[in-house]
């Protein structure tokens, strides 16, 4: 790692002692460890009452809190999806724990956040034999043409047995790559590979085992396939979709721990009405705003609505952050029309994904997008994490780095 990464992070309260220098695993029992982040944030924070109350919460103590939803593990510093993410995630108190769930080439349900990720997520490219499989092998950038690095690997274009013998590293790539070592690195400054020299990937059935060890409910989002759907011409949605709920009620696991999601509504239709003690608190997330036409902040533009959503017996709809806040007249955070309507059809919230955006001095980016105006510091994801849990009352909140929200939790109040 660059010595000025470390001191990057350093100064931001990234660089955690006792947290992340664990030896032993992880268990349901440990105390939660929080790491000097939420401090640093707090501290970080304009003058106000909101800051005097989360800094007089300093000495804990510090729970579990389902309010915490571990995004990934905490890929702020870990690989994300491997089992020293969870790890780490759960000692930071995040009650439920995040699997994105895909398939291999023999149709087994793993870790991964895109079926077609491996060549960012894991060492892939490194081992030849493996290398040779991805539906893109890499190709080097040409500096005279312009053309860019590049490289496909996905998880159906290899056994899970194959998929076993990988590492994980942090999600990065070198676009300007000659070689496959350079185009395996590229970390953003604000992240690090500290902790990646080895990531333990994870089936969906080992992060059930995990989860449950460690005492965390579960949320895993059935991914959408990167390949053309029936798989090998008798795989279908509907098959990957009930293979996901399968494996949890192979080993009893209590529906009301399992939050379920995809942005498929027809994966949601399918769960209420062919799983319904899981269907009934399945996630809907919300990719809309990526449709034409779609504005968050007229309802007029939704289908179905929120009233129909309910309808259907959709429980739980699941935006991005930036899409249930604005700013008022005088540059205050405020719920939005869409937080708004969700609320009054009678629909939980949760939302995604904090500490996800580096460094905030000069607004956020993309998860701040309608309150960039408001956003010049660090401090300022607690301003809107308060309006997010107090005003909009979301159920819980993903985040890279979920120390940052159960320190508020707790402080807070919410379980």
């Amino acid at each position: 790692m660059r010595v000025g990464s470390m001191r990057h992070l350093i100064a931001a309260g990234l660089v955690l002692t006792p947290l992340v220098g664990m030896t032993a695993a992880a268990g349901a029992g440990d105390a939660v460890q929080l790491g000097p982040r939420p401090y640093y944030l707090v501290a970080d924070m304009d003058e106000g009452p909101l800051k005097t109350a989360l800094r007089q919460c300093a000495a804990g103590p510090f729970e579990k809190t389902d309010f915490s939803i571990g995004h990934r593990g905490a890929p702020l510093q870990f690989p994300e999806h491997t089992k020293e993410s969870y790890e780490a995630a759960a000692r930071m108190g995040a009650g439920i724990l995040e699997c994105d769930v895909t398939f291999t080439k023999d149709r087994q349900l793993v870790c991964r956040h895109s079926q077609c990720d491996l060549h960012t997520t894991t060492d892939i490219l490194a081992v030849p034999a493996l290398a040779a499989q991805c539906t893109q092998p890499f190709s080097p950038a040409d500096p005279a043409t312009g053309r860019k690095a590049s490289a496909r690997c996905c998880t159906s274009d290899i056994t899970l047995a194959q998929y076993k013998t990988l590492s994980g590293k942090m999600d990065a790539a070198d676009r300007t790559a000659t070689t496959v070592a350079q185009y395996m690195g590229g970390t953003a400054d604000w992240r690090t590979d500290l902790y990646a020299t080895g990531g333990t990937l994870m089936t969906h059935a080992e992060s059930i085992e995990l989860f449950k060890r460690l005492g965390a409910k579960f949320t895993p989002e059935l991914k959408s396939p990167s390949v053309a759907m029936p798989f090998d011409g008798d795989y279908g949605q509907a098959d990957y979709a009930q293979q996901l709920i399968d494996e949890y009620k192979a080993v009893g696991d209590d529906p009301g721990d399992v939050f379920a999601q995809s942005f498929n509504i027809a994966d949601v239709r399918y769960w209420i009405a062919n799983e319904p003690d899981f269907g009934r608190q399945a996630v809907y997330l919300d990719g809309r705003y990526r449709d034409a036409g779609f504005d968050h902040t007229r309802p007029g533009t939704w289908t179905p609505n929120m009233e129909a959503l309910a309808a259907e017996g959709v429980r739980i709809i699941a935006p991005p952050m930036w899409m249930l806040v604005g700013l008022n007249a005088d540059n205050e955070i405020v719920p939005s029309a869409y937080a708004r309507t969700a609320r009054a059809a009678g629909l939980d919230i949760i939302t995604w994904t904090i500490e996800r955006s580096g460094p905030l001095r000069q607004g956020g980016g993309w998860y701040y997008q309608t309150v960039r105006d408001a956003i010049d510091n660090d401090g300022d994801m607690l301003t809107k994490l308060d309006v997010l849990a107090r005003q909009v009352k979301v159920r819980g909140i993903f985040s890279d780095w979920p120390a940052t929200v159960t320190y508020y939790a707790n402080c807070m109040g919410l379980k």
